[in-house]
């Protein structure tokens, strides 16, 4: 068990929890202390005097990776669409920004996905192929079905991350220096997930919130968006049908009203069975 503790103020105290938000296994607030969580990888215990304790075998992570700057260029980031919503495929998409892209880039208001709306991503989409080198990643609920028996989602999603970046290899492309991955899980456990992976892209950056930082990340999500959209409109006029997106509880009524109309035997090719939205069903 390895030992760190570093001197914090109170504002990055809670920075630090927001950074790790998605990570967070369990949460307790033992006297004298703003919080204590348990990641995956260590404990960190934050104490009201500004004092942070960071417990864990895996400590790789709190040492800075070289700094980098959301102006080198050029840069290839990568970003996932779908993994939060019951109904549609897993995309992640990898694109590749050259510097003499960036400024038309930037003028075309390229930003995270999550803050654009659909009709806008639409059209946002083929304007960023025609600039940049990019590789999308679609897969589909009966794939996805599938391949949740042996690997779990933060296991799919390293390995889609992954192979996006060689999948921009095998189309003749070279990868940048700067590689960047809007953060999901921590760099030591996605190499992890990776060790027994024929080919594994190495020196990848981690870094929350890079949809919001990093160009190329931020139009990885915009095409991963669009063609998770475009999965979503076949799949509609498939069943002439309309989907809830999200995990919620309009969610449930929609499967609901799906087994209802076609049967429980249609809905793997629609949905992500392991949800919770499935035990629900009547």
């Amino acid at each position: 068990m390895n030992t760190i503790t570093k001197k914090m103020s109170k504002q990055e105290i809670f920075a630090l929890k927001e950074r790790v938000a998605n990570q967070i296994q369990k949460e307790s607030r033992p006297q004298y202390t703003f919080y204590q969580i348990k990641l995956r990888e260590c404990t960190i215990t934050a104490y009201t005097s500004g004092k942070v304790v960071f417990q864990g075998k895996d400590l790789d992570w709190l040492a800075p990776d070289t700094p980098q700057q959301a102006d080198v260029y050029p840069q290839a980031g990568s970003d996932e669409v779908g993994t939060g919503d019951y109904f549609g495929p897993v995309v992640v998409s990898a694109t590749i920004v050259e510097k003499d892209r960036v400024d038309v880039l930037r003028s075309m208001g390229i930003q995270d996905s999550k803050q654009i709306n659909d009709e806008k991503i639409r059209q946002l989409a083929p304007r960023i192929k025609e600039l940049c080198p990019y590789t999308i990643l679609v897969v589909s609920n009966d794939k996805y079905n599938q391949v949740h028996q042996t690997h779990n989602m933060v296991d799919i999603k390293c390995l889609l991350h992954n192979q996006a970046y060689v999948n921009l290899q095998q189309k003749g492309y070279t990868l940048p220096n700067f590689l960047i991955i809007d953060q999901f899980v921590q760099k030591s456990s996605y190499y992890r997930y990776l060790q027994n992976q024929p080919k594994v892209i190495p020196d990848i950056h981690f870094e929350t919130k890079a949809e919001n930082k990093y160009l190329s990340v931020a139009c990885g999500s915009i095409l991963a968006r669009n063609a998770f959209l475009e999965a979503w409109d076949a799949m509609e006029a498939k069943y002439h049908f309309h989907f809830e997106k999200g995990a919620g509880k309009q969610v449930d009524l929609c499967a609901q009203r799906f087994v209802d109309e076609f049967g429980k035997s249609e809905l793997g090719h629609v949905a992500k069975l392991h949800f919770a939205n499935t035990k629900k069903l009547k």
